[in-house]
Formats: C-alpha cells, structure tokens, sequence
C-alpha cells in the first residue's frame, strides 16, 4: 500500500513538473506569436545596458526572442532542465527561476555594451544547468551530484557560452544566468546541511 502510494506521489510530482515547465515553454510561444503579428515590437523590450529605459527588460527580456530559430534552440534545454528542477518542488522551481531571472537581468544591465538589447531564454537554461550542476555538493547529496553529473556530460559543453565568442549571442547573459544559478544553489541549499558545514 505505501508503495502504491509513494508511485502515485512521484507520478503527481513528475505531472507537476512537466505542466510547470511545459506552461512556461507554451507562454514563450505565445509571447513569439504576438511579436511575429506585431512586426517583432515586443523583442524591443529587452534589457538595454545601463539605460534607465532598458530596466524593465530585466522582467521581459526572458520571454522574448529574437527569432523562431532562437526560441526553438532554447526549448529542448528548457523543457529537460525545468522538469529536473520541478521535481524538487514548485516553490524550488519558481525560487531558482527567480534568482536566475533577477540576477541574469541585472547583470546584463550592468555588464552589457551600451546600445545593445538582450533578450532570450538562455540565461534561464545557463542559471538552471548550473544549478543542477553545483545543488549537490551545496546540499551535500549524491543523488543530486549524480544528476548534476549526469547534466554537465549531456549539456556541459554549452557553458563555453558563457565567454566572449559569436557576435550577436549575450554571452553576459550567459554568464550573469549561470552565477543566478550558483548563487540559487547556494542560497537554497538545506539549511542544516550549511549548519554542519
């Protein structure tokens, strides 16, 4: 009967999961749509660096996107890495996504060329790889370093993403998304696992 019970628990969990994220992915479409029908207006309001006007992209920039082609370059990794997280909880998944979305934005604003608009879910897919990647040795939990292990072999090579490199493609997105993704891990790690260390 506990057996039973524990299936029907992690089946919710997972159908939990996958709404959430598979919620997120589907407004991401929408929002590209309405850009599409509306002569690609809304992708405007991304994050411009260091200019007052460019603040209220740090909210937008994430569910904007350049193009078909970058949203859909962005939907595999955002569906596997978002379900990952949403098998920790709601509450986990919308407080790392939180972290990542604030601290992603605003380090674009600090650190972006002046003159430029960032937008795009990258920085989303960087903060929850590199959460998944270090939530384990914060919490000090081998199934969590197993599946971050397992995250860095299938995605890994991604976080060269995070220097200088194409033109065009906000490397300080990537980057400023990966250190929410740090910062998320660490400051959601269990707060008994912090005592001991």
């Amino acid at each position: 009967m506990n057996r039973t019970r524990d299936r029907r628990l992690s089946l919710g969990v997972a159908a939990t999961a996958g709404m959430l994220v598979g919620a997120y992915v589907v407004l991401l479409y929408a929002v590209e749509i309405i850009d599409v029908a509306t002569s690609e207006r809304l992708e405007r309001n991304g994050v411009h660096p260091r200019s007052l006007e460019g603040l209220d992209g740090i909210v937008f920039a994430p569910l904007l996107h350049d193009d078909w082609a970058h949203l859909i370059g962005n939907t595999a990794p955002l569906l596997v890495l978002g379900f990952l997280i949403g098998l920790s909880g709601v509450r986990t998944w919308l407080q790392v996504t939180a972290i990542v979305w604030v601290v992603g934005g605003v380090g674009v604003w600090f650190l972006g060329d002046s003159g430029t608009n960032h937008v795009g879910a990258s920085g989303v897919v960087f903060g929850w790889l590199t959460y998944l990647i270090v939530r384990g040795v914060f919490n000090r939990s081998l199934g969590q370093i197993v599946v971050g292990l397992g995250v860095l072999v299938i995605y890994g090579s991604v976080l060269w993403g995070v220097l200088p490199g194409r033109p065009g493609v906000s490397w300080e997105g990537h980057l400023c998304g990966a250190a929410g993704g740090a910062l998320a891990a660490w400051l959601l790690a269990e707060r008994s696992t912090r005592r001991t260390g």
